[in-house]
């Protein structure tokens, strides 16, 4: 896996965006969920992975 691939993520607050970050991504036994700065809201976060669907 690539260190810098970008993940698509949604906040708490529902936003969605891409980060080059997301922490502990190997850790299924943590859940999902991880804490990011959601860049709409300006605020620590609770995030999970969007998953895309292909129509």
């Amino acid at each position: 896996m690539d260190l810098m691939e970008r993940t698509v993520v949604r906040c708490a607050d529902g936003h969605v965006f891409s980060t080059a970050s997301f922490p502990m991504q190997q850790a299924e036994r943590l859940g999902p969920g991880r804490l990011v700065r959601c860049p709409r809201c300006a605020r620590l976060r609770s995030v999970v992975p969007v998953t895309l669907e292909k129509q």
